[in-house]
């Protein structure tokens, strides 16, 4: 009995649902469960001859919780992931997430001027020689 360490997979539930998570899992009694750390579901975006990127959304889009317990009697299969694209995709969502839930506002252009460094630079020595 306990929770297993925590890892990323794709869950493909018996109901057709394909969701990402943070997965641990806990053995109580007789039943494995899963508890599922802000699981998303991701679609590709695509035109005609290729795919241009990915959708993120969460699971339930109508819950603000962010931990959900899965039989895995309901859990066609599992993978767990390494891939670091991934993965990477589903912590930005999850602090972005968790920015919009403490109200911190997210940048954007109308909140001043955004650069890169390079540019950036050439403006502020531009400013400085002709003072």
């Amino acid at each position: 009995m306990g929770i297993e360490e925590d890892f990323y997979a794709t869950i493909k539930l018996k109901t057709g649902e394909e969701i990402f998570a943070k997965v641990a899992a806990s053995e109580e009694e007789d039943r494995t469960m899963l508890i599922i750390s802000s699981p998303i579901v991701i679609s590709e975006i695509k035109n005609r001859s290729r795919t241009l990127g990915y959708k993120i959304e969460p699971w339930l889009k109508t819950s603000k919780d962010d931990m959900f317990i899965i039989n895995l009697s309901d859990v066609l299969t599992l993978s767990e992931s390494s891939d670091i694209e991934m993965i990477i995709m589903y912590q930005s969502y999850v602090r972005q997430s968790s920015r919009e839930e403490n109200n911190q506002p997210r940048m954007n252009r109308r909140m001043g001027y955004v650069s890169n460094v390079t540019d950036a630079k050439e403006i502020l020595e531009k400013i400085f020689k002709l003072s």
